[in-house]
């Protein structure tokens, strides 16, 4: 048996200011989903937290490069420190972001990794957006949490992609990419790279649980792997609560099921959350609803024991409940860790409508324009 050990990174360094005045808020996320109990829900050990810089663009401007890169680069050599330590010692990493430039420091830590066990270490990314912009397609760069896919395999300014002169820290044939949206403007782009991409209808219509198989079948080869949540893969009309929300996600029942069949195995190192604000969910419901589903999601993770080898055969199917494709957005719902292996017969839940999503407060609508 292997314990969870919670490590927060509440970096925004990665995205624009909301405002002129104002900074992201997502660095209040790990306080939030503490608040719900997530430690003690998962009989986790609490790591810390890795401190990062203060939130100061100075007179950035587009076209500039990455905004922050001298901070990002010192906080992703701790944050890499910090998870490699607690993979070392045979704990299961989860790590509460931030946004997901952190994605860095866990790449940093697993490549870091490669190098000891002698094999290549691959990357799950979760996310409702490539976040693979880089100066080969995109006419400026600027924000770290729309470019981290694109650091994390090596494009972009080496202060960044090749820190240690460890560049890529993942290679583009061991990243499986799932869950962004078809109208993607980088989509092709993965497709030329040769990085392996489930969008979120093929995704839903295939099954979560398959899904995770095929993606773990892709990275059999590997050492191991890491896995990257952004909660925005959900849906807006039950997770509004993002920087960039954007249509036709998929739903708590089928992330929570995501990842319960991807860390359900050794070979799953841990695990980051990013990109949940908590200035767009005045009331904690928004906080509760993931707290519900990572606790669900990761009970697999516990029981995956280190017996069997980080490259074996010891990946654990689990079982997927028939789902249909849905016609409309399923309700978000707080399962039991039960419900990661429900019955045959338990169907989607029924659809909630963006409007009964977000009209509990005005504040939780965030704003249309992307701070990525």
């Amino acid at each position: 048996m292997r314990r969870i050990a919670i490590v927060d990174a509440p970096s925004n360094l990665g995205l624009r200011p909301p405002t002129a005045t104002s900074v992201p808020g997502c660095a209040k996320a790990p306080g939030a989903l503490r608040d719900q109990g997530l430690v003690a829900r998962l009989d986790a050990r609490d790591a810390g937290c890795v401190t990062p810089p203060r939130y100061d663009p100075g007179d950035w401007r587009p076209g500039d490069g990455v905004a922050h890169t001298k901070h990002i680069a010192n906080y992703t050599r701790k944050l890499a420190d910090r998870i490699g330590s607690l993979v070392d010692a045979g704990e299961f990493a989860v790590v509460l972001g931030g946004d997901c430039s952190i994605l860095l420091g866990a790449a940093l830590a697993m490549n870091r990794r490669s190098s000891e066990v002698d094999g290549h270490i691959g990357l799950i990314y979760v996310d409702g957006h490539s976040d693979f912009r880089h100066p080969g397609n995109a006419s400026y760069v600027g924000a770290a949490a729309g470019e981290d896919l694109a650091l994390a395999t090596g494009r972009g300014e080496a202060d960044l992609a090749g820190i240690e002169d460890r560049r890529p820290y993942f290679r583009d044939s061991d990243v499986v990419v799932l869950g962004i949206r078809t109208h993607d403007e980088y989509r092709l782009d993965l497709q030329a790279a040769g990085i392996a991409c489930r969008p979120a209808p093929q995704l839903r219509a295939e099954g979560a649980a398959r899904t995770a198989q095929w993606a773990r079948k892709h990275l059999a080869e590997c050492a191991g792997y890491w896995l990257h949540v952004d909660v925005d893969v959900l849906d807006p009309a039950v997770m509004p609560a993002v920087d960039a929300p954007d249509p036709g996600g998929i739903a708590y029942a089928e992330l929570e099921l995501l990842i319960a069949s991807l860390v359900a195995t050794p070979r799953c190192l841990g695990v980051e959350i990013t990109v949940f604000d908590p200035d767009y969910d005045p009331r904690g419901r928004y906080a509760m609803e993931v707290v519900d589903t990572l606790v669900a999601g990761l009970a697999p993770a516990v029981a995956a024991s280190h017996e069997d080898g980080p490259a074996g055969d010891g990946d654990r199917a689990v079982p997927e409940p028939e789902l249909v494709e849905p016609k409309e957005v399923p309700a978000a719902s707080a399962k039991s860790a039960d419900a990661a292996s429900a019955k045959s017969a338990e169907r989607v839940p029924a659809a909630r409508t963006p409007s009964e999503a977000s009209s509990a407060d005005e504040a939780t609508k965030p704003g249309k324009l992307r701070r990525r």
